[in-house]
């Protein structure tokens, strides 16, 4: 439990062990090695706060980052002055003088994407670098096959744009066995080798545990990095990193025959405990791990003891059946774990029919940023 001075006043705790952030980071880049190893910090660094995940990664040694937008590059370049720094999203159009101002190099998608960047470096008489994003089969961003004879049967635009880096990205790597893998590794090999010679990328957290002829020259892990465990079989090298708690308001004992929350879904079939917590989908914890009669789905921890969550989750609450408990079940003021001891990320995704991902990035600012390591 963090230092009881950063508890007062808290609802909710994201305590975010950066030792471990760096430490993960570390244990990937060495599987890896000798492809390069990336981090990708979108998303406030998946919900993480990139103010504090990026120094960090730099202080392990990580010199390429991925962000989304061209408002997140130019956050991420405030904080570090000589990292390479790519734009997934590619050029939102009339974006490029900005991501050229910052440095930042997005990834082509579009032929209309290459020409407009293609187009400022001639206004600026100087080549700039870009990655080329190929789409492999995922079909959701991406220049086609189509684009890639048209752009190398021209050939002019790849004079005027420094192409620094090929990419694809994989639709189910989280499936070490689907066959779709071995067919965007081999449409990849085929594409890029229509293009100027750079280095290449293809997997993510997921897709570098594939295997060394997924990795090429630069692997671009995010969530891997943060503790999570992309693949349904291969364990990456990671622990977790990141721990949320809520406090308890209010715990009271209900009869046979009272029901919880809106909706009253939830009935006690006998005399209960229940503790309400000080946290809800206005949080990040979905409405979907609502504990309804018959069907219990989102947990909470309590020293490593799970207890259910019973009614329908609010945006603010969640209430949750201590009876079990007993004596050594929560009382006014304490916190358990949404995320944490007993409770891995995976866990919780599930429970709400999502995924980790997810999970973390739609952790609310109301609970506050505790760093620790």
């Amino acid at each position: 439990m963090p230092h009881s001075q950063t508890l007062e006043g808290n609802t909710g705790l994201v305590t975010v062990d950066l030792k471990q952030v760096a430490a993960n980071w570390r244990a990937l880049a060495a599987l890896v090695n000798p492809a390069e190893c990336g981090a990708v910090v979108k998303a406030d660094a998946y919900g993480l706060g990139v103010a504090r995940v990026v120094p960090a990664l730099r202080a392990a040694g990580c010199a390429t980052f991925f962000v989304a937008t061209a408002e997140e590059a130019a956050e991420v370049r405030a904080l570090t002055a000589e990292s390479v720094i790519y734009v997934l999203d590619g050029l939102v159009p009339g974006s490029a003088p900005q991501l050229a101002e910052v440095g930042a190099r997005p990834a082509l998608a579009t032929l209309d994407d290459c020409l407009e960047w293609a187009a400022l470096c001639d206004s600026r008489d100087r080549v700039m670098a870009a990655a080329l994003h190929i789409d492999t089969g995922l079909n959701r961003l991406g220049l086609s096959a189509a684009d890639v004879t048209a752009l190398a049967a021209d050939g002019s635009v790849f004079n005027r744009i420094g192409v620094s880096l090929v990419m694809s990205h994989l639709a189910c790597a989280d499936v070490p066995g689907d066959a779709k893998n071995r067919q965007q590794l081999l449409a990849f090999e085929q594409l890029r080798a229509a293009l100027p010679p750079a280095p290449a990328s293809l997997a993510a957290s997921d897709g570098l545990m594939l295997g060394a002829d997924y990795r090429f020259d630069l692997v671009r892990p995010g969530y891997a990095i943060y503790g999570g465990q992309p693949s349904r079989e291969l364990v990456a090298p990671v622990q977790p990193a990141v721990r949320v708690q809520a406090r308890v308001l209010q715990v009271r004992e209900l009869a046979a025959g009272d029901s919880v929350g809106y909706g009253a879904v939830w009935t006690c079939g006998t005399r209960s405990r229940i503790a309400t917590v000080a946290a809800g989908y206005g949080d990040g914890f979905a409405r979907s791990m609502s504990g309804v009669n018959g069907e219990l789905r989102g947990q909470v921890s309590f020293r490593g003891r799970l207890a259910p969550v019973v009614g329908r989750v609010s945006m603010d609450l969640i209430t949750v059946d201590v009876t079990h408990l007993g004596d050594g079940g929560p009382n006014r003021g304490d916190f358990v774990d949404l995320i944490g001891p007993g409770l891995t990320l995976e866990a919780v995704g599930q429970a709400g029919g999502t995924i980790g991902y997810e999970v973390l990035t739609r952790l609310s600012r109301r609970f506050h940023r505790h760093y620790v390591g």
